[in-house]
């Protein structure tokens, strides 16, 4: 069995909780970490896209990272987002978050432009200096660069990568990049591709909707990873009754989609900061349902 890591099991890609004058809640959001890890969860990531990190000052940025360590438990990691346009600039957030106790970073390449592999792993060995394990993110959704395998391969053998959050969709990616690292980490990075991804060999799930509905995604989750056949009869079940809620996780709109859902649920998602608006009626009753729907099938908190 795999000695587990910081980075492993599921990792909550946190969402962040305002006040109304859209001002951080910090003492919510302590309360929310604090929640995911007596529901079973094994670590957060703070100050991620669904953090809405673009969104908070320096101050904030850096307040976030050390509220989750505080409200933390032992043995609960926080695997700090570095995400920023440059090297310097995410080298600064592992420094930040390496000093607040965090356990390990969660990077994205550079995305001022569309970086080639040189500048890519530069910055990767950048942020490494810092002495952080660092899990890739790989969005070439939401970013210009995309860690194709080849190029994951080469940073992990640089030994500025112990693990990537594959967020393209597409499982296949998985095959190849363990082939050309046999020895690096694979985290599910969608929401709608556990099974697949869990199939495929993953070790960890940076997720979005255990914000909403922790144990029935942790359940999800160990039915897909653990390695016995006869688990997966359970874990299709799991599956299908919530992909269509799962799902929203990898639309435009997943950080209202996800905090609409909490709300739902009695938990407090709430606004998002601009440029986040409010959602259309049709795409929030769209969301309410499917997340009604799952709690009709017992798919609760």
């Amino acid at each position: 069995m795999t000695e587990k890591k910081p980075w492993h099991g599921v990792i909550v890609a946190t969402s962040l909780p305002f006040k109304d004058d859209l001002s951080v809640d910090y003492d919510a959001f302590g309360e929310h970490v604090a929640w995911l890890a007596e529901n079973g969860c094994d670590g957060v990531a703070p100050n991620g896209s669904l953090g809405e990190y673009q969104t908070l000052s320096d101050v904030e940025r850096a307040q976030v990272i050390k509220t989750a360590v505080e409200a933390s438990p032992e043995g609960f990691t926080v695997m700090a987002g570095a995400g920023a346009y440059g090297a310097l600039q995410s080298a600064h957030w592992a420094e930040q978050a390496a000093e607040a106790g965090a356990q390990c970073v969660m990077l994205l390449p550079p995305n001022t432009y569309r970086a080639d592999h040189a500048a890519v792993r530069d910055h990767y060995a950048t942020v490494g200096k810092v002495g952080l394990p660092i899990v890739g993110y790989n969005n070439p959704i939401d970013t210009k660069v995309d860690l194709v395998p080849s190029l994951i391969a080469q940073i992990h053998e640089d030994g500025n990568m112990v693990g990537v959050k594959e967020f393209s969709g597409d499982p296949r990616r998985i095959y190849e990049i363990k082939e050309l690292a046999p020895s690096i980490d694979i985290l599910i990075g969608t929401d709608d591709t556990v099974l697949e991804v869990g199939l495929a060999g993953a070790v960890g799930w940076v997720s979005g909707y255990p914000n909403a509905i922790p144990k029935s995604c942790i359940e999800l989750y160990n039915l897909c990873t653990s390695g016995n056949v006869q688990d997966l009869v359970r874990a299709q079940e799991i599956y299908r009754d919530l992909h269509s809620l799962l799902r929203w996780d990898s639309k435009t709109e997943f950080v209202q989609a996800i905090k609409l859902s909490m709300d739902v649920l009695g938990l407090k998602g709430g606004a998002c900061r601009p440029p986040r608006l409010a959602l259309p009626k049709d795409i929030a009753d769209r969301i309410v349902a499917d997340t009604e729907a799952a709690v009709a099938k017992g798919y609760d908190k």
